[in-house]
């Protein structure tokens, strides 16, 4: 069996059970028993892997770790498949894509009037969300729906560029001029705030997106700005 640092590596799929279903006797065994014994812990939802007595746990930050309930510990780490499949990541992906419904699309800044549907989680200073953004203009079967959720520590100019596109007359010219370098270094032109930023932020918040980019297409989430695995999910005419 291959090992990685912190990481597990297991076969098959993860059946997951939200804490709102009906649990059985030993599914609600294993609650009450991380319960007790981490009890700082706020459980989203519990999950029963193919490893036997090992379980898959959601946290209430969509955190994903596992749990051996026999001897009490708790496993931080990534879960492989012998075929190198990252079923950790994999598990995360489906929670994310679940999100999609919630998302309000009129809060978003809409770019583009094609069949296909992406949501954009964005920051206007982030290097892979400016090809994002170049990779998007080449195509016109889109719609996109664009949040922004500037990462202030590291680029400090994001959240007023982001301010200034949703507070701009044309919003989406903005968002060209802006993705482009046009005022990297520069002073941006006068303009009033309108406040969308800040429902977009608490909107990311609530969906718990981690870093930039992000994507929903056709309610399919991506995340990072991998363009071939975007294109598998852009197949509406």
């Amino acid at each position: 069996m291959r090992t990685r640092f912190s990481s597990l590596l297991i076969i098959g799929s993860l059946l997951c059970l939200p804490l709102g279903a009906v649990a059985s006797p030993k599914e609600d065994a294993v609650i009450q028993s991380l319960r007790q014994l981490y009890p700082n812990i706020p459980v989203q939802a519990i999950a029963q892997t193919p490893i036997s007595g090992l379980w898959e746990v959601i946290d209430g930050k969509d955190n994903i770790f596992y749990f051996f309930p026999e001897s009490g510990h708790v496993i931080s780490g990534e879960m492989w498949s012998k075929e190198g499949q990252n079923l950790s990541k994999a598990r995360y992906t489906q929670l994310m894509s679940l999100k999609y419904s919630d998302i309000p699309l009129e809060k978003g800044l809409k770019i583009g009037n094609g069949p296909n549907v992406v949501v954009e989680v964005t920051d206007p200073d982030c290097p892979y969300c400016r090809k994002g953004a170049a990779y998007w203009k080449t195509r016109t079967d889109v719609t996109r729906y664009v949040f922004f959720t500037p990462l202030d520590k590291i680029h400090p100019e994001a959240n007023r560029k982001s301010r200034y596109i949703l507070s701009a007359k044309d919003p989406a010219k903005a968002y060209d001029e802006v993705m482009s370098g046009q005022f990297d270094g520069k002073p941006l032109p006068a303009f009033t705030d309108n406040g969308l930023l800040d429902e977009q932020v608490a909107i990311g918040r609530k969906l718990r997106t981690r870093g930039t980019p992000n994507y929903w297409v056709n309610g399919n989430f991506v995340s990072g700005g991998n363009h071939k695995k975007l294109e598998q999910y852009l197949t509406k005419k």
